[in-house]
């Protein structure tokens, strides 16, 4: 039998990734948190063989709960399964325990392919996510935007309010409002809508 864990704020997101999970395997039994506290208790429950965690979540973030992870289970591979994919938050994630980093733009058969290697004690860069990251390198040094305001403006690129921001990335409002100005100058637009027209415009099709 082999017990994961999924870790996700988003219920809509953490039930539908636990049902691409069942196809892993016939005994497969998946597991549901939607933050770190509710994952901690499920794991001093019981034995996991795999994490998928989402970076992004209210309370600890995703990137903190790594470090957390590592000291009290070592043993478990955690795959890392995030809508920030920029070279930066990976080598991050990975610098942190991490034993596979998947964008969440990724196809439910390579999720599976990915956590089959990781199962097998392989660690998964996918090389398809590798070349989204140096396309979204090329966007942050052409236009001089640093790591972490690539992170905001992909959370921009997604709609997301300054507030919203704040919560995901563990930032201040008023943070975010300096990054989104700074990323208003660099791009030489005037607001947000402008700045998603520069983004969209350029060849490759990730941040």
């Amino acid at each position: 039998m082999l017990r994961i864990l999924v870790v996700d704020d988003h219920t809509m997101v953490r039930e539908l990734l636990m049902e691409t999970l069942r196809q892993l395997d016939e005994g497969v039994v998946c597991s549901g948190a939607r933050d770190a506290d509710e994952a901690l208790k499920l794991l001093e429950q019981g034995a996991y063989d795999l994490m998928l965690l989402d970076l992004m979540m209210p309370g600890i973030s995703g990137m903190a709960f790594l470090g957390i992870l590592r000291r009290r289970f070592p043993a478990l591979p955690v795959v890392v399964l995030s809508a920030l994919d920029d070279s930066e938050t990976m080598a991050l994630a990975m610098r942190h325990g991490a034993a596979g980093f998947v964008p969440k733009t990724t196809s439910g058969d390579n999720l599976l392919e990915a956590l089959r290697k990781v199962l097998t004690g392989v660690v998964w860069l996918p090389l398809q996510v590798q070349a989204a990251h140096r396309g979204g390198r090329l966007f942050a040094d052409r236009y001089g935007i640093t790591p972490g305001q690539m992170r905001v403006l992909a959370l921009l690129a997604q709609g997301k309010s300054n507030r919203e921001i704040a919560s995901r990335l563990g930032l201040s409002e008023g943070t975010v409002r300096i990054h989104v100005s700074a990323i208003l100058r660099a791009l030489k637009v005037r607001n947000r809508s402008q700045a998603m027209l520069v983004v969209h415009r350029r060849k490759p099709t990730k941040l």
